[in-house]
């Protein structure tokens, strides 16, 4: 069965606009389904992929008021593939500005791979403003994450892999991070964008359990692919501005969240060896393994999962079987 058949029913925003900071950024958001609804923040992922419109399609039109919003640098938010002030703490920063622009209390939010990554921050900043998460291919960003998503995951995808790998002169395969972050921050396109096709159609080719080349022909997009490869790299190598494994450590100032932790047994960007090292810190939280799926978000069993989540939570205000 079509991931895109489990899905609520395409729909437009009823109301869109640019969030201001104090510096270079403009943030896009938009709402979509009730306005009375309960309100939902979508947080995408990457960072810097940006969202899209079938994600508003999780969520109950009927029962929702639906959020989303693009990170600093991407997708409709302005400069484009920008770094400067583009940290974790600042976009935690406007998800909270973005909050009390839309006059919301508290709402679900609901992040998957870097998104849970940023919804777990969050959450662990404001809790008092989360009714519940909904988290899915877990990443918390540490070290050995990073150093299993550029190099180990060839043990799953060595094509790929190698691929990434030999774009790089040999003398510099040392250090992947490194030698791809130099040419992504370089101004000039000549140098910056084959190296953003190269790290964004990688990462295409290992999200999913089954081949998906509409995917990897999405994400080699020019523009999808720097603002996915140049800030990736950025948060990469400054380990998402955040102290190191920060994210487990404050796990007790969101015990009392309602959760949910959907993860697909055979994802190899985020392992599932994370999921459950957060679901062994944090046991009040449900622990759903897909047994079919790989990390993205659009496999049928993975997505089943999330919008029974949403659903059930929708109607319950809890996640339990």
């Amino acid at each position: 069965m079509s991931a895109m058949t489990l899905l609520h029913p395409p729909l437009t925003p009823y109301a869109s606009g640019m969030l201001e900071t104090t510096g270079v950024h403009r943030v896009y958001w938009e709402t979509s389904g009730n306005p009375d609804g309960i309100p939902v923040l979508f947080v995408h992922g990457g960072p810097g992929s940006g969202t899209s419109p079938n994600q508003r399609r999780f969520f109950d039109p009927a029962r929702y008021r639906i959020v989303l919003f693009d990170q600093r640098g991407s997708g409709h938010s302005t400069p484009h593939g920008e770094l400067t002030d583009n940290t974790t703490p600042h976009l935690i920063a406007d998800m909270e500005a973005l909050r009390i622009e839309l006059g919301i209390d508290r709402w679900l939010v609901f992040g998957g791979s870097w998104g849970s990554t940023l919804a777990l921050a969050y959450a662990e900043a404001h809790p008092e403003r989360c009714r519940g998460l909904v988290l899915r291919g877990i990443f918390l960003c540490r070290k050995s994450e990073i150093d299993w998503f550029l190099d180990g995951i060839r043990a799953f995808f060595p094509e790929a892999q190698r691929q990434l790998a030999e774009f790089i002169p040999a003398s510099e395969r040392g250090d992947l991070l490194a030698a791809y972050y130099s040419r992504l921050v370089d101004p000039d396109p000549a140098v910056h964008q084959p190296a953003a096709y190269q790290w964004a159609t990688f990462e295409a080719s290992c999200l999913t359990l089954l081949p998906c080349p509409e995917l990897v022909s999405a994400y080699g997009n020019d523009r999808m692919a720097l603002s996915l490869s140049r800030i990736e790299a950025h948060y990469f190598v400054h380990n998402i501005f955040l102290p190191d494994n920060s994210l487990l450590t404050n796990i007790d100032r969101i015990r009392a969240i309602p959760a949910i932790i959907v993860q697909g047994r055979y994802d190899a960007v985020c392992p599932i060896v994370t999921a459950d090292e957060l679901a062994r810190a944090w046991p009040e939280a449900r622990y759903v393994i897909v047994a079919d799926a790989g990390h993205s978000a659009f496999e049928p069993g993975t997505c089943r999962e999330l919008v029974a989540a949403c659903d059930r939570f929708a109607a319950t205000g809890s996640f339990a079987s």
